[in-house]
């Protein structure tokens, strides 16, 4: 526990100024990365599931995740992060205990319920948040959770304004304890100058490996005030879209 309380931290300080943390999806994927030279990586539930058969929105039970996210904890020696969805529907502390035996010691969790067809209300999304808070403190981690919103992404399942949507929940994540903060497919760059201005924890934007941020290349996206980049799918699509280009010759 005291080596994962040690990546924890090393994480969690990474933030103070501006940190890319590239998606990974199994052993390989995390190995190149580090050999790339990064420090911290996620794993990525869409390109984890896609790369065991199965599909993201909960596709993957809790089991299959964690399973896929051992595999890459024990394949570096850099702090990983993991997106755990919903957090497929165990309780926090449940979750935590779970997720810090699988060797990570940060996590993505959102709002929306796949399995059940909502979003949680603002509130109850909070408290689940406050529950992994508790549980982490209490086994000594300061696991990094990067609370994530879905207000932008799915408007329908809350049916208010996105944008007053997004700062309210992005609030009280805050409050209830997350590290950073996770607004995702925001409409403009202003969305997101709207939420830094209400929150002080790091936001954390999509990027793809060569398209880019919301904001443009590395350094606009800094400059832009975003403090944490993940790629999401992004990366393994690209590499998709390049394998399929080196292999194509050859078919």
């Amino acid at each position: 526990m005291s080596d994962l309380a040690g990546k924890a931290t090393a994480l969690l300080t990474m933030h103070d100024d501006f940190v890319v943390l590239p998606t990974a999806w199994d052993a390989w994927s995390a190995r190149t990365l580090v050999d790339a030279g990064f420090e911290a990586l996620t794993v990525g539930s869409h390109p984890l599931a896609e790369s065991r058969g199965q599909g993201d929105n909960e596709g993957m039970s809790l089991d299959d995740a964690l399973e896929g996210i051992t595999r890459i904890t024990a394949s570096v020696d850099v702090p990983v992060s993991a997106d755990m969805e919903s957090g497929y529907g165990a309780a926090p502390a449940e979750l935590i205990e779970r997720l810090l035996e699988a060797g990570a010691v940060g996590l993505n969790v959102e709002d929306t319920v796949h399995a059940e067809g909502r979003m949680r209300e603002p509130q109850e999304h909070a408290d689940y948040i406050a529950g992994l808070r508790a549980a982490a403190d209490a086994a000594g981690v300061e696991v990094v959770i990067n609370a994530r919103t879905d207000a932008f992404a799915r408007p329908h399942l809350h049916g208010r304004d996105p944008l007053e949507e997004a700062i309210a929940r992005c609030e009280l994540m805050e409050q209830a304890g997350a590290r950073s903060l996770y607004p995702v497919v925001p409409p403009s760059r202003a969305a997101i100058g709207a939420i830094l201005e209400r929150v002080s924890l790091p936001v954390n934007v999509t990027a793809h490996p060569v398209r880019g941020s919301i904001f443009g290349d590395l350094a606009a996206t800094r400059e832009g005030g975003a403090r944490r980049v993940s790629f999401g799918p992004l990366l393994q699509a690209a590499l998709t879209d390049l394998i399929g280009e080196l292999a194509r010759p050859w078919r």
